[in-house]
C-alpha cells in the first residue's frame, strides 16, 4: 500500500488542499445524515506517485442506537487502504465480489452504483463497488450502522463542491483512521 499519510484535525482548509490534489474523488453524503459531522480526511500516495485513495470520516447517530462512524474509501485497483479499513487481508474485496445480486446502491455523483456487501471483520459493516473507475468503499462502524443503507444515500465529490465545503459541520478527528 503507498505511504498513508498522516491525519489530522478536518477543517475547510484541508478538504479543499486535499481536494486540489486529488484525481480520485472525495466521497461525502450529501446531505450528511442528521446530526452527523466530518471527522477525518486523508489520502494514500506520495509526491511522485501522486493521491492513490482518498478517505473520508464522518460520525454521528447510529440508527439503532449510540454512535455511528461512516468511512467513506477511494482508491485506485490494488491500493488495498479500504481492504484494510474493511480488516481484509488482501488489496480488494474478494473473490465473491460481484457474483451476486447487490446488497445495497447508492447514487456516486447522480449515477446509481450497486454496492456489495464485503465478508469482514463482525464489528462494521462493509459494502464495495466501484466508481469513477476506483473502488468505492463504505466501512460502517458498528455493524449496526449499517442500517444506514436502508435509506437512500447520495455521495458528491468534494472537489466539486464549492462554497459548501466551508458549511460543512466539522468534529473532532476521528482515531478510527489511524486503525484505533
Amino acid at each position: 500500500m503507498p505511504p498513508l499519510q498522516p491525519f489530522v484535525q478536518p477543517t475547510p482548509e484541508l478538504v479543499r488542499w486535499l481536494a486540489a490534489r486529488s484525481r480520485l474523488p472525495m466521497w461525502l453524503p450529501w446531505p450528511l445524515p442528521h446530526a452527523w459531522v466530518v471527522t477525518g480526511v486523508g489520502h494514500a500516495g506520495n509526491e511522485i506517485e501522486g493521491v492513490r485513495a482518498t478517505v473520508l470520516a464522518c460520525s454521528g447517530p447510529n440508527p439503532v442506537g449510540g454512535a455511528g462512524e461512516l468511512l467513506l474509501v477511494a482508491e485506485e485497483m490494488g491500493v488495498g487502504l479500504g481492504a484494510n479499513y474493511a480488516g481484509l487481508t488482501g488489496t480488494d474485496p474478494g473473490d465473491a465480489f460481484g457474483r451476486c445480486t447487490p446488497q445495497a446502491k447508492v447514487e456516486a455523483d447522480g449515477h446509481p452504483t450497486p454496492l456489495w456487501l464485503v465478508d469482514a471483520l463482525s464489528d462494521r459493516a462493509v459494502y464495495a463497488g466501484e466508481s469513477s473507475a476506483s473502488w468505492l468503499w463504505l466501512i460502517l462502524h458498528p455493524e449496526t450502522a449499517g442500517t444506514l443503507m436502508l435509506e437512500p444515500i447520495d455521495l458528491v465529490d468534494l472537489r466539486a463542491l464549492g462554497h459548501e465545503v466551508d458549511l460543512l459541520p466539522y468534529g473532532a478527528l476521528t482515531p478510527r483512521l489511524r486503525g484505533e
